[in-house]
C-alpha cells in the first residue's frame, strides 16, 4: 500500500430538467437532429440578449436545499471570458461571485463508515455546444448550447477512489429523486471533473484536474491511475505539473490535455444584460415543500417494513419501481412479498418488453390482490409466473385470470395429507435419511410432492404438514 495520502475535490455539472434553455426559448432536449434546437441567442449572434428562465432558478434552488446549502437570496450572473470554438460569444454566463448555494454538505457511507463531504458552492451556468471531432475535422452541435447546468464544487474532503464514487452516486441519487436532473451520465447530462493531489504530509501536493469522466466506475479508475502517475514522478525526483488531463478508458491512464488556467485568466465581471435575481423566504419555502420523498427516506421506510437492505437499494436504483411500491406503503399488504415480485418476475417482464410499469394493466387493486394471495398461499410462485403476462396486459381481475386458466391451488389439509402419505411410502429411503439427520432429504420430498401435484399445492402448508408427518 502506498504511503501517499490522496486529497480529492470533485466538480460535477448536472443539466437541469427545464423544458427550455436557460436564456432562450429553445427546447432543452437530448437526441434531436444536430442544430435543430437552436436560435440566434444560442448561436451567440451579436446584439442578442438573454432572458432568464425562472424555472432554472427554482430547480437550482431545490438542488441547493437538498445539499443543505446556505441560500444566497440576492445573486447575479457573471461573464467567464475565454475563447474556444464551442463558445461563440467568447464568454460563458455563470455565477462566480454569488452562487445560489454555499457551505453545504452530503453524507456518504463507505464500508459501513459515514462521512460528511462539504459542498463549497453550487452555482448556475449555461452549457456550451458539443464538439465532435472526426479525422481532421471538427463539428459543432448547438443543441446543447444554453442548456441550464448547476455545478457542484466540493471541498477537498475526499481521500479515496471509493469515497469519490460513493459521493458521485449519492449526488446522482439525490438529484434524480428530487426531479432536478435525469443524471444520465451516458448522455452527458451529468459530467464529473476530479481534482487530485498526493502527499506524504498534511501539506497538499500539486493537483491535477481530470475532465469529463464518463461513468462512476471510471471516476475510481481515473483517480487511481492519476495517483499512480503522480507517485512515479515524485519518486523519480520530477515535479507534478498543474494541468488538465483526461482519462483514456482503453489505455487505462490519464493523458495531459493542456496546462491549467488560473482563475484570473477568465477575467470574470458581472453580466450586464441580466438583472440581479432576488428571492424571498416564501419562494424558498415553496420550493422546499416541492421536494419529493428522497432515496434516503425511501430506504429507511423499506427496511422498517422488513425489506432487506440489498433489495431496498435495488428498488431505489429503479425509480419507476420505487414510485410504484410507494403507493402501497400505507396499505395492508406484505411489502417484502411485494418487493420480491417487483424485483423478480415483474422486473423481468418489464425488461423483456421494454415498457414502464405505469403503462401496464397492473392496477393497484390487482397488485394488492396478487400479493395477498401469494402471502396467504392461495397461489404460489409458479402460478404467479403463469398468470404474469395476463396481469400486465389484460383488464381482467386476478380471480378472473386464474379461473380462465383453470388453475387450482390445493390448500385442503386432508387432501395434502393423503398425497404426502403416498410420497413418504414411495420414498422410504429419503424418510430414513431425514430421520438420520440429513435435513436436505426434506427438499427432495417436497419436490416429489410438488411434482405429484403439478405445482398446484400450497407450498407453505405442504412444508408444515410434511414436517409434522416426518417428526411423528
Amino acid at each position: 500500500m502506498s504511503d501517499y495520502k490522496k486529497t480529492i475535490g470533485i466538480e460535477i455539472h448536472c443539466e437541469l430538467n427545464s423544458n427550455t434553455k436557460i436564456f432562450s426559448n429553445s427546447v432543452n432536449g437530448y437526441g434531436k437532429t444536430a442544430n435543430s434546437n437552436v436560435n440566434v441567442i444560442d448561436l451567440g449572434y451579436p446584439g442578442t440578449l438573454p432572458t432568464l428562465n425562472m424555472e432554472v432558478i427554482r430547480l437550482a434552488l431545490k438542488a441547493a436545499l437538498i445539499l443543505n446549502c446556505e441560500i444566497n437570496k440576492e445573486m447575479h450572473f457573471d461573464r467567464k471570458n475565454y475563447f474556444y470554438p464551442d463558445n461563440p460569444k467568447n464568454y460563458q454566463i455563470t455565477q462566480f461571485e454569488t452562487p445560489i448555494g454555499v457551505n453545504g454538505w452530503v453524507e456518504i457511507e463507505v464500508n459501513g463508515e459515514k462521512k460528511k463531504i462539504r459542498i463549497h458552492d453550487i452555482h448556475i451556468e449555461e452549457d456550451t455546444c458539443k464538439s465532435i471531432h472526426y479525422k481532421h475535422h471538427s463539428f459543432l452541435d448547438f443543441n446543447r448550447a444554453g442548456v441550464p447546468l448547476v455545478e457542484i464544487v466540493t471541498e477537498a474532503d475526499i481521500n479515496s477512489s471509493e469515497e469519490a464514487m460513493a459521493y458521485v452516486e449519492k449526488l446522482r441519487e439525490l438529484f434524480l429523486y428530487a426531479d432536478v436532473s435525469d443524471c444520465k451520465i451516458e448522455e452527458g447530462s451529468m459530467r464529473c471533473d476530479v481534482n487530485i493531489s498526493i502527499s506524504k504530509t498534511d501539506e497538499w501536493g500539486t493537483r491535477a484536474e481530470i475532465k469529463n469522466i464518463g461513468s462512476i466506475s471510471n471516476v475510481g479508475r481515473a483517480i487511481e491511475k492519476e495517483a499512480e502517475r503522480q507517485e512515479r514522478l515524485i519518486e523519480n525526483g520530477e515535479s507534478v505539473v498543474f494541468a488538465t488531463y483526461r482519462y483514456d478508458e482503453k489505455e487505462d491512464k490519464t493523458i495531459m490535455m493542456r496546462v491549467k488556467e488560473a482563475g484570473n485568466d477568465y477575467r470574470y465581471f458581472p453580466e450586464p444584460d441580466i438583472p440581479f435575481v432576488v428571492i424571498d423566504d416564501e419562494f424558498i419555502e415553496d420550493v422546499r415543500k416541492s421536494i419529493p420523498m428522497l432515496a434516503s427516506e425511501r430506504r429507511e421506510k423499506y427496511v422498517e417494513a422488513g425489506i432487506s437492505t440489498l433489495n431496498a437499494n435495488k428498488i431505489i436504483q429503479n425509480r419507476s419501481l420505487s414510485n410504484y411500491l410507494n403507493r402501497f406503503l400505507d396499505k395492508n399488504i406484505d411489502l417484502v412479498v411485494a418487493s420480491n415480485i417487483l424485483l423478480g418476475d415483474i422486473a423481468g417482464y418489464l425488461n423483456k418488453t421494454g415498457v414502464e410499469i405505469d403503462t401496464t394493466k397492473l392496477t393497484e387493486e390487482k397488485f394488492i390482490s396478487v400479493v395477498s394471495k401469494l402471502t396467504s398461499g392461495d397461489i404460489n410462485s409458479k402460478v404467479f409466473k403463469d398468470i404474469l403476462e395476463d396481469l400486465m396486459e389484460s383488464d381482467s381481475s386476478v380471480e378472473e385470470i386464474i379461473s380462465s386458466k383453470g388453475i387450482k391451488i390445493i390448500s385442503d389439509p386432508n387432501e395434502l395429507k393423503n398425497i404426502i402419505s403416498t410420497i413418504l411410502s414411495n420414498n422410504e429411503a429419503s424418510v430414513l435419511d431425514y430421520k438420520s439427520g440429513n435435513t436436505r432429504a426434506i427438499k427432495f420430498l417436497m419436490g416429489q410432492i410438488m411434482k405429484e401435484t403439478k405445482g398446484s399445492a400450497n407450498p407453505e402448508l405442504v412444508n408444515k404438514l410434511l414436517e409434522e408427518e416426518l417428526n411423528k
